[in-house]
Parts: structure tokens; sequence; C-alpha cells
């Protein structure tokens, strides 16, 4: 069935806003940082420390200097892995119940209850 409209798709990210992930791939790979912001419609995560970019702001004032501001931009979700902070090491995730039937994120390697 053809798309209706132009209405954007949205795509499952593995990971949420504040858990604790390990970049696996590209130039910041083996870094360890809590994901910050989760941007779903482009798949992609913004982790701290992660993927730091220099940008040259221009003076908005009169009399105002221009800045060089650092900070942080999106990478894609497939490029970070979830991370046990206990273990110091990094794991995929499978759903499991919990005693009291509450549905949580486990990691595989550790057995480690992420949720």
């Amino acid at each position: 069935m053809p798309k209706q409209g132009n209405a954007p798709t949205r795509h499952k990210v593995h990971v949420k806003k504040g858990d604790t992930v390990q970049v696996i791939a590209g130039r910041d790979k083996g870094k360890v940082g809590e994901v910050v912001k989760v941007i779903p419609k482009t798949s992609q995560v913004l982790v701290e420390g992660v993927n730091i970019r220099t940008r040259h702001v221009k003076p908005r004032q009169e009399g105002e200097s221009g800045q060089i501001v650092t900070e942080e931009f999106p990478i894609h979700s497939s490029n970070v892995m979830l991370y046990s902070e206990k273990q110091k090491v990094a794991s995929r995730f499978c759903y499991t119940f919990t005693e009291d039937g509450r549905k949580v994120r486990m990691l595989k390697k550790t057995g480690e209850i992420i949720d």
C-alpha cells in the first residue's frame, strides 16, 4: 500500500534517553556516554561527549565578538550499543518479564536489568 501524504516515517530506536551506551563504529569508537536526546525521525541519538564539532558563531549584536563553540552532534543509533557500568562491557539486549509481570530490558551478556 503506498504511503499517504507526506507524513514522516518514524523509526524504532533501540536506546532511550538516559541509557549508557558505547560507540561501536566511527571516529569516536570505544567512547562511553549517556544518551541526551533521541531523534526517531532520523534514527539518530545525541550522546554526551561524543561526536564533538566546532562551530564558528558570528556576532549577533553591535560590539559583540564572535565565538568558537564546541557542541555534540547526533550519530546514527546503529553505531551505539547499550553498556553495562558494573561489568564494563557493551551488550545487546532482550525483553524479559520480572516477577511482578513488568516487561523490562535485560542485557544479554550480563543479565543486568536496565529499566
